[in-house]
């Protein structure tokens, strides 16, 4: 009985299919003495039995394609070109690719600029009929529509920011930083000036207008860089890159950040050397949020309290390189890909789904000044 009950089990793991590879997009800075090999957007194929990544090469040349975004239906990619110069005038560029999904390949559709210098993040609204830019320094936040075949038209609207901060050095003025979609609000994180902006979009339009209250405020000198909304809609995650903290906030869906509850730090007590932030996630079922260290080369681990939103750091894991600049959790949600910038590389670890523990893997991508992960879905 037992000998049948083996030969079972075993014909039953050996005729179970296994997961289909995935397709991982790598954004890059392409003007980096660092990183010479850096042309454009590479690509991983990705086991998700094992989380090994094997090179695809480079899938298009372009320059410093920072940040990457999706189309929903999965036939687009779309990025920013983050330069201060655009065809000899002041901006940077949004380019948009058709996906071959068999080979991961990207065919060159258009490129539009981006109505501000160093463009650093982009969104697409789940329509895919907008596409929406946070510009660094320009200070502002262009939208964009998206054609029937996939290109991007001229920008639609721009909501230029002003104000500053008490950094001197890093606060002079504005400095947009991420566009985050949240049901009828869109949120812009504007690190120069201490400010969550809050607009509406017009999806039919792609024009952005402003929100009431036009903005939601962090502590003087705090730099949101980037944010997370919890699943239920009832707090908001806002990553200072300038103080490598999270602030949790209060959030209402029509009003958006409301009361700060607490700021908790993602690094050791006994750190004491540079540092900033540079992302956030949490996961799928929202027990654990994410961010990433640049100065004490960290992946910090927090547990969330889903009744209270409350914060605790839990463990500081060391990235595997140097510089973690962005990171994404693959869509099992089993692993974690940390990209560091100044060391060419991207580390895998497995994330424990009891309590969002990480733990390398072992494998190491060799691909140069890694900033951005997209999976392909």
């Amino acid at each position: 009985m037992k000998a049948f009950a083996f030969l079972a089990v075993s014909t039953a793991l050996a005729l179970a299919p296994a997961l289909p590879a995935q397709i991982v997009y790598v954004g890059a800075y392409t003007n980096l003495a660092t990183a010479p090999n850096a042309k454009g957007i590479n690509a991983f194929r990705f086991d998700p039995a094992t989380g090994k990544l094997t090179s695809l090469g480079l899938m298009v040349a372009t320059e410093s394609p920072s940040f990457l975004a999706l189309a929903p239906n999965g036939k687009f990619l779309y990025a920013v070109n983050e330069t201060d110069t655009f065809q000899g005038k002041p901006g940077g560029a949004v380019s948009a690719y058709a996906i071959d999904r068999a080979t991961g390949k990207l065919t060159f559709l258009n490129q539009v600029a981006s109505k501000g210098a160093a463009p650093c993040h982009i969104v697409i609204d789940s329509s895919g009929k907008a596409a929406l830019v946070a510009n660094y320094n320009g200070g502002n936040f262009s939208s964009f529509p998206i054609l029937a075949d996939g290109k991007i038209g001229e920008a639609a609207s721009v909501m230029q920011d002003s104000g500053k901060g008490p950094n001197k050095d890093r606060q002079e003025g504005p400095h947009a930083h991420q566009v985050l979609l949240a049901d009828s609000l869109v949120l812009g994180a504007d690190l120069g000036n201490d400010h969550l902006q809050l607009f509406h979009l017009d999806a039919v339009t792609a024009k952005l207008s402003a929100a009431a209250p036009a903005f939601a405020a962090t502590d003087p000198g705090f730099g949101p860089r980037h944010a997370a909304i919890s699943s239920d809609k009832k707090f908001i995650y806002v990553l200072s890159e300038l103080k490598s903290s999270v602030a949790v906030m209060t959030y209402d869906a029509v009003k958006g950040p409301g009361k700060l509850l607490s700021t908790v730090s993602a690094l050791p007590a006994d750190f004491k050397g540079d540092n900033t932030a540079a992302e956030i996630a949490l996961d799928s079922k929202g027990h654990t949020l994410y961010t990433s260290n640049r100065g004490h080369d960290s992946i910090a681990v927090f547990s969330v309290d889903a009744k209270t939103g409350a914060l605790k750091l839990t463990a500081n894991v060391k990235s595997g390189g140097k510089t973690p600049r962005n990171f994404t959790l693959d869509p099992s949600g089993k692993f974690l890909l940390a990209a560091n910038q100044d060391s060419n590389n991207i580390v895998v670890f497995k994330v424990d789904q009891a309590t969002g523990a990480l733990t390398p893997t072992g494998e190491t991508a060799a691909t140069g000044a890694p900033v951005d992960l997209l999976f392909l879905k």
